[in-house]
Protein backbone atom coordinates (compact mmCIF):
# COMPACT_ATOMS: atom_id res chain seq x y z
CA UNK A 1 0.00 0.00 0.00
CA UNK A 2 1.38 3.39 -0.96
CA UNK A 3 2.25 6.05 1.58
CA UNK A 4 -0.57 8.22 0.20
CA UNK A 5 -3.14 5.47 0.69
CA UNK A 6 -1.87 4.79 4.21
CA UNK A 7 -2.23 8.47 5.04
CA UNK A 8 -5.79 8.51 3.66
CA UNK A 9 -6.68 5.37 5.62
CA UNK A 10 -5.32 6.97 8.80
CA UNK A 11 -7.46 10.04 8.20
CA UNK A 12 -10.59 7.93 7.68
CA UNK A 13 -9.93 5.92 10.84
CA UNK A 14 -9.35 9.13 12.79
CA UNK A 15 -12.58 10.58 11.46
CA UNK A 16 -14.46 7.42 12.41
CA UNK A 17 -13.13 7.58 15.97
CA UNK A 18 -14.07 11.26 16.19
CA UNK A 19 -17.52 10.37 14.86
CA UNK A 20 -18.09 7.78 17.55
CA UNK A 21 -16.89 9.98 20.39
CA UNK A 22 -18.30 13.36 19.41
CA UNK A 23 -21.22 12.76 17.09
CA UNK A 24 -22.37 11.42 13.77
CA UNK A 25 -20.42 13.45 11.27
CA UNK A 26 -21.64 11.85 8.06
CA UNK A 27 -25.07 11.66 6.46
CA UNK A 28 -28.11 13.78 7.15
CA UNK A 29 -29.28 12.19 10.41
CA UNK A 30 -29.29 13.59 13.92
CA UNK A 31 -25.87 13.93 15.53
CA UNK A 32 -25.63 12.55 19.04
CA UNK A 33 -23.16 14.21 21.42
CA UNK A 34 -22.70 12.43 24.74
CA UNK A 35 -19.61 14.25 26.04
CA UNK A 36 -18.11 17.70 26.05
CA UNK A 37 -17.53 19.80 24.07
CA UNK A 38 -21.16 20.21 23.07
CA UNK A 39 -22.02 22.09 19.85
CA UNK A 40 -21.94 25.87 19.88
CA UNK A 41 -24.76 25.98 17.30
CA UNK A 42 -28.11 24.26 17.49
CA UNK A 43 -27.89 23.29 13.81
CA UNK A 44 -24.90 21.08 14.56
CA UNK A 45 -27.20 18.60 16.30
CA UNK A 46 -29.20 18.24 13.04
CA UNK A 47 -32.43 17.93 14.98
CA UNK A 48 -34.33 20.16 12.55
CA UNK A 49 -34.27 20.33 8.76
CA UNK A 50 -35.32 23.99 8.55
CA UNK A 51 -36.80 26.15 11.27
CA UNK A 52 -38.40 23.62 13.59
CA UNK A 53 -39.23 20.97 10.97
CA UNK A 54 -38.05 17.78 12.69
CA UNK A 55 -35.38 15.56 11.16
CA UNK A 56 -35.93 11.83 10.78
CA UNK A 57 -36.52 10.20 14.16
CA UNK A 58 -37.18 13.50 15.95
CA UNK A 59 -40.66 13.07 17.42
CA UNK A 60 -42.80 16.01 18.59
CA UNK A 61 -44.89 15.67 21.73
CA UNK A 62 -47.04 17.70 24.10
CA UNK A 63 -48.24 17.59 27.71
CA UNK A 64 -51.74 17.51 29.15
CA UNK A 65 -50.92 20.38 31.52
CA UNK A 66 -47.61 22.17 30.87
CA UNK A 67 -45.48 24.56 32.90
CA UNK A 68 -46.48 28.20 32.44
CA UNK A 69 -43.71 30.32 30.87
CA UNK A 70 -44.89 33.90 30.33
CA UNK A 71 -47.54 32.82 27.79
CA UNK A 72 -44.88 31.45 25.45
CA UNK A 73 -45.81 28.86 22.86
CA UNK A 74 -43.66 25.75 23.31
CA UNK A 75 -42.58 23.10 20.85
CA UNK A 76 -41.24 19.86 22.32
CA UNK A 77 -39.35 17.02 20.63
CA UNK A 78 -37.55 13.84 21.58
CA UNK A 79 -34.96 11.74 19.78
CA UNK A 80 -33.23 8.49 20.77
CA UNK A 81 -30.31 6.60 19.22
CA UNK A 82 -31.32 3.88 16.79
CA UNK A 83 -32.16 0.59 18.50
CA UNK A 84 -32.76 2.14 21.94
CA UNK A 85 -35.94 2.85 23.85
CA UNK A 86 -37.11 4.48 27.07
CA UNK A 87 -38.38 2.22 29.85
CA UNK A 88 -41.90 3.00 31.05
CA UNK A 89 -42.54 4.11 34.62
CA UNK A 90 -46.05 4.53 35.91
CA UNK A 91 -45.60 7.54 38.18
CA UNK A 92 -42.20 8.99 37.34
CA UNK A 93 -40.17 10.22 34.37
CA UNK A 94 -39.34 7.42 31.95
CA UNK A 95 -35.86 5.90 32.07
CA UNK A 96 -34.23 7.21 28.88
CA UNK A 97 -31.12 5.69 27.26
CA UNK A 98 -27.80 7.48 26.94
CA UNK A 99 -27.83 9.68 23.84
CA UNK A 100 -31.47 10.76 24.22
CA UNK A 101 -32.07 14.39 23.20
CA UNK A 102 -35.12 16.29 24.48
CA UNK A 103 -35.80 19.81 23.22
CA UNK A 104 -38.21 22.57 24.15
CA UNK A 105 -38.42 25.68 21.99
CA UNK A 106 -40.05 28.90 23.25
CA UNK A 107 -41.74 31.32 20.85
CA UNK A 108 -43.88 34.47 21.02
CA UNK A 109 -46.08 36.25 18.46
CA UNK A 110 -44.16 38.62 16.18
CA UNK A 111 -45.21 41.91 14.58
CA UNK A 112 -45.45 40.30 11.12
CA UNK A 113 -48.11 37.88 12.33
CA UNK A 114 -45.66 35.00 12.55
CA UNK A 115 -43.84 33.66 15.58
CA UNK A 116 -40.44 34.69 16.88
CA UNK A 117 -38.29 31.88 18.25
CA UNK A 118 -36.50 32.95 21.44
CA UNK A 119 -34.69 29.92 22.80
CA UNK A 120 -34.39 26.16 22.43
CA UNK A 121 -33.46 24.23 25.55
CA UNK A 122 -31.64 20.99 24.84
CA UNK A 123 -31.56 18.27 27.50
CA UNK A 124 -29.16 15.51 26.45
CA UNK A 125 -28.49 12.27 28.28
CA UNK A 126 -24.69 12.30 28.18
CA UNK A 127 -22.36 9.56 29.35
CA UNK A 128 -22.06 11.15 32.79
CA UNK A 129 -25.71 12.17 33.19
CA UNK A 130 -28.19 14.70 31.82
CA UNK A 131 -26.89 18.04 30.58
CA UNK A 132 -29.00 21.20 30.15
CA UNK A 133 -27.94 23.41 27.24
CA UNK A 134 -29.76 26.70 26.41
CA UNK A 135 -29.56 27.89 22.77
CA UNK A 136 -30.66 31.44 21.92
CA UNK A 137 -32.06 32.26 18.45
CA UNK A 138 -30.68 35.14 16.41
CA UNK A 139 -32.81 37.98 15.05
CA UNK A 140 -32.77 36.49 11.55
CA UNK A 141 -34.24 33.28 12.98
CA UNK A 142 -31.64 31.24 11.11
CA UNK A 143 -29.59 29.86 13.99
CA UNK A 144 -29.50 29.45 17.75
CA UNK A 145 -26.25 29.70 19.70
CA UNK A 146 -25.31 28.08 23.00
CA UNK A 147 -25.35 30.72 25.75
CA UNK A 148 -24.71 29.44 29.27
CA UNK A 149 -25.80 32.77 30.80
CA UNK A 150 -27.96 34.60 28.28
CA UNK A 151 -29.22 38.16 28.64
CA UNK A 152 -32.97 38.84 29.04
CA UNK A 153 -35.01 39.41 25.87
CA UNK A 154 -37.61 42.17 25.57
CA UNK A 155 -40.99 40.70 24.56
CA UNK A 156 -43.93 42.72 23.25
CA UNK A 157 -47.11 41.33 21.72
CA UNK A 158 -50.89 41.43 21.92
CA UNK A 159 -52.49 38.19 23.07
CA UNK A 160 -55.62 36.51 21.74
CA UNK A 161 -57.77 38.47 24.21
CA UNK A 162 -56.42 41.77 22.92
CA UNK A 163 -54.26 42.39 25.99
CA UNK A 164 -50.88 44.02 25.47
CA UNK A 165 -47.96 42.01 26.87
CA UNK A 166 -44.70 43.88 27.32
CA UNK A 167 -42.02 42.44 29.59
CA UNK A 168 -38.42 41.28 29.93
CA UNK A 169 -38.20 37.53 29.31
CA UNK A 170 -35.48 35.82 31.32
CA UNK A 171 -33.65 32.88 29.74
CA UNK A 172 -32.56 30.57 32.58
CA UNK A 173 -28.84 29.97 32.83
CA UNK A 174 -27.37 26.50 33.27
CA UNK A 175 -27.43 26.70 37.08
CA UNK A 176 -31.08 27.76 37.05
CA UNK A 177 -31.91 24.82 34.78
CA UNK A 178 -30.39 22.57 37.44
CA UNK A 179 -32.57 24.25 40.08
CA UNK A 180 -35.75 22.94 38.43
CA UNK A 181 -34.45 19.66 36.99
CA UNK A 182 -32.66 18.42 40.11
CA UNK A 183 -34.08 15.20 41.58
CA UNK A 184 -32.14 13.68 44.48
CA UNK A 185 -29.30 16.04 43.47
CA UNK A 186 -29.21 14.57 39.94
CA UNK A 187 -30.48 16.36 36.81
CA UNK A 188 -33.45 14.58 35.19
CA UNK A 189 -36.21 15.50 32.72
CA UNK A 190 -39.49 16.74 34.19
CA UNK A 191 -42.31 16.48 31.66
CA UNK A 192 -42.08 13.01 30.03
CA UNK A 193 -44.22 11.09 32.52
CA UNK A 194 -47.10 8.79 31.64
CA UNK A 195 -49.71 11.08 33.20
CA UNK A 196 -48.49 14.04 31.12
CA UNK A 197 -48.04 12.17 27.82
CA UNK A 198 -51.26 10.14 27.94
CA UNK A 199 -53.10 12.19 25.32
CA UNK A 200 -53.53 12.34 21.55
CA UNK A 201 -51.15 14.18 19.23
CA UNK A 202 -51.66 15.02 15.57
CA UNK A 203 -48.52 13.51 14.04
CA UNK A 204 -47.53 13.90 10.40
CA UNK A 205 -48.89 10.39 9.75
CA UNK A 206 -52.14 10.86 11.67
CA UNK A 207 -53.67 11.36 15.11
CA UNK A 208 -52.59 8.92 17.82
CA UNK A 209 -52.20 8.54 21.56
CA UNK A 210 -48.63 9.54 22.46
CA UNK A 211 -47.91 6.53 24.68
CA UNK A 212 -49.19 4.16 22.00
CA UNK A 213 -47.29 5.99 19.26
CA UNK A 214 -43.97 6.00 21.12
CA UNK A 215 -44.43 2.27 21.73
CA UNK A 216 -45.29 1.65 18.09
CA UNK A 217 -42.15 3.37 16.75
CA UNK A 218 -39.91 1.62 19.28
CA UNK A 219 -39.20 4.64 21.50
CA UNK A 220 -40.98 3.22 24.57
CA UNK A 221 -41.05 -0.25 26.10
CA UNK A 222 -43.15 -1.70 28.91
CA UNK A 223 -46.08 0.72 28.61
CA UNK A 224 -49.63 -0.54 29.24
CA UNK A 225 -52.55 0.36 27.02
CA UNK A 226 -53.32 4.11 27.34
CA UNK A 227 -56.60 3.44 29.16
CA UNK A 228 -54.64 1.62 31.87
CA UNK A 229 -52.00 4.33 32.28
CA UNK A 230 -52.35 7.38 34.57
CA UNK A 231 -53.59 10.62 33.04
CA UNK A 232 -53.93 14.12 34.44
CA UNK A 233 -56.56 16.56 33.19
CA UNK A 234 -55.96 19.68 31.11
CA UNK A 235 -55.82 22.49 33.64
CA UNK A 236 -58.09 24.88 31.71
CA UNK A 237 -60.57 22.36 30.27
CA UNK A 238 -63.39 21.53 32.70
CA UNK A 239 -64.45 18.60 30.52
CA UNK A 240 -61.22 16.75 31.37
CA UNK A 241 -61.49 16.75 35.16
CA UNK A 242 -62.89 18.21 38.35
CA UNK A 243 -61.85 21.58 39.73
CA UNK A 244 -59.61 19.90 42.30
CA UNK A 245 -58.01 17.55 39.76
CA UNK A 246 -57.26 20.42 37.37
CA UNK A 247 -55.81 22.62 40.12
CA UNK A 248 -53.67 19.73 41.37
CA UNK A 249 -52.51 19.04 37.79
CA UNK A 250 -51.51 22.70 37.47
CA UNK A 251 -49.56 22.64 40.74
CA UNK A 252 -47.96 19.31 39.79
CA UNK A 253 -46.42 20.74 36.63
CA UNK A 254 -45.71 24.26 37.85
CA UNK A 255 -44.51 23.61 41.39
CA UNK A 256 -43.88 19.93 42.16
CA UNK A 257 -40.57 19.65 40.30
CA UNK A 258 -39.19 21.56 43.33
CA UNK A 259 -41.92 20.86 45.88
CA UNK A 260 -41.46 17.10 46.10
CA UNK A 261 -39.53 15.06 48.65
CA UNK A 262 -36.55 14.67 46.29
CA UNK A 263 -36.64 18.24 44.92
CA UNK A 264 -34.76 21.34 45.96
CA UNK A 265 -37.76 22.51 48.03
CA UNK A 266 -38.31 19.12 49.66
CA UNK A 267 -36.97 20.55 52.93
CA UNK A 268 -40.10 22.71 53.23
CA UNK A 269 -42.29 19.59 53.63
CA UNK A 270 -44.81 21.39 51.39
CA UNK A 271 -45.23 18.76 48.66
CA UNK A 272 -47.39 19.35 45.59
CA UNK A 273 -46.91 16.14 43.59
CA UNK A 274 -50.16 15.07 41.89
CA UNK A 275 -50.18 11.76 43.79
CA UNK A 276 -49.69 13.29 47.25
CA UNK A 277 -52.70 12.57 49.50
CA UNK A 278 -51.57 13.70 52.96
CA UNK A 279 -53.39 17.02 53.64
CA UNK A 280 -50.59 18.27 55.89
CA UNK A 281 -47.92 17.60 53.26
CA UNK A 282 -50.15 19.41 50.77
CA UNK A 283 -49.94 22.43 53.06
CA UNK A 284 -53.38 22.29 54.64
CA UNK A 285 -53.14 24.22 57.93
CA UNK A 286 -49.35 23.74 57.83
CA UNK A 287 -47.03 26.39 59.20
CA UNK A 288 -44.32 27.36 56.67
CA UNK A 289 -40.86 25.83 57.16
CA UNK A 290 -39.02 28.47 55.12
CA UNK A 291 -38.30 31.88 56.57
CA UNK A 292 -40.07 35.03 55.40
CA UNK A 293 -42.13 35.78 52.29
CA UNK A 294 -45.43 34.75 53.85
CA UNK A 295 -47.35 37.99 53.41
CA UNK A 296 -48.23 37.70 57.11
CA UNK A 297 -50.38 34.70 56.27
CA UNK A 298 -50.20 31.88 58.83
CA UNK A 299 -50.43 28.69 56.76
CA UNK A 300 -49.33 27.38 53.37
CA UNK A 301 -52.98 26.59 52.57
CA UNK A 302 -56.06 27.63 54.52
CA UNK A 303 -58.98 25.54 53.20
CA UNK A 304 -61.79 27.81 52.07
CA UNK A 305 -59.69 30.97 52.37
CA UNK A 306 -57.47 31.87 49.40
CA UNK A 307 -56.73 35.31 50.86
CA UNK A 308 -55.11 33.69 53.92
CA UNK A 309 -53.07 31.09 52.00
CA UNK A 310 -49.33 31.64 51.51
CA UNK A 311 -49.48 29.57 48.30
CA UNK A 312 -51.67 32.11 46.53
CA UNK A 313 -49.76 35.08 47.97
CA UNK A 314 -46.51 33.85 46.40
CA UNK A 315 -48.19 32.95 43.11
CA UNK A 316 -49.47 36.54 42.92
CA UNK A 317 -46.04 38.07 43.57
CA UNK A 318 -43.43 39.27 41.08
CA UNK A 319 -40.83 40.15 43.70
CA UNK A 320 -37.50 38.33 43.55
CA UNK A 321 -37.17 35.41 46.00
CA UNK A 322 -40.81 35.87 47.02
CA UNK A 323 -42.53 34.85 43.79
CA UNK A 324 -43.38 31.24 43.04
CA UNK A 325 -42.14 29.65 40.91
CA UNK A 326 -38.91 31.47 41.74
CA UNK A 327 -37.61 31.37 38.15
CA UNK A 328 -39.05 30.76 34.69
CA UNK A 329 -41.61 33.55 34.62
CA UNK A 330 -41.65 37.34 34.45
CA UNK A 331 -45.42 37.94 34.52
CA UNK A 332 -48.38 36.67 36.48
CA UNK A 333 -50.29 33.72 35.08
CA UNK A 334 -53.71 35.26 35.62
CA UNK A 335 -55.72 32.21 34.54
CA UNK A 336 -53.63 29.79 36.60
CA UNK A 337 -53.97 32.00 39.67
CA UNK A 338 -57.73 32.15 39.15
CA UNK A 339 -57.91 28.34 38.98
CA UNK A 340 -55.95 27.84 42.20
CA UNK A 341 -57.93 30.57 43.95
CA UNK A 342 -61.21 28.90 42.96
CA UNK A 343 -59.94 25.54 44.22
CA UNK A 344 -58.77 26.97 47.55
CA UNK A 345 -62.12 28.68 48.02
CA UNK A 346 -63.94 25.38 47.39
CA UNK A 347 -62.10 23.53 50.16
CA UNK A 348 -63.85 22.92 53.47
CA UNK A 349 -62.58 23.06 57.01
CA UNK A 350 -60.56 26.19 57.67
CA UNK A 351 -57.70 26.26 60.19
CA UNK A 352 -57.41 27.06 63.88
CA UNK A 353 -55.27 30.15 64.47
CA UNK A 354 -51.67 29.28 65.43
Amino acid sequence: MTHRRLKLLALLIGSAILSMSCGRLFGSGVRSFVAEPFPERLSEWRLFLSGLTPNKGVVPYDLNTPLFSDYATKYRTIWMPEGTAATYKNDDVFDFPVGTIITKTFAFPAADGKEKLIETRVLVHAQDGWKALPYVWNEAQTEATLELAASPVQISFTDTKGQKRDFSYGIPNVNECTHCHENNKVITPIGPKARNLNRDYNYADGNANQLAYLTKIGYLKGAPAPEQAPKIPVWDDAKTGSLEARARAYLDNNCAHCHRASGVAGYTAFLLDYNETDPRKLGFCKLPNSAGFTGNRPFDIVPGSPQESILLYRMESLRAKEMMPEIGRSVLHEEGIALVREWLASLKGGCAQP
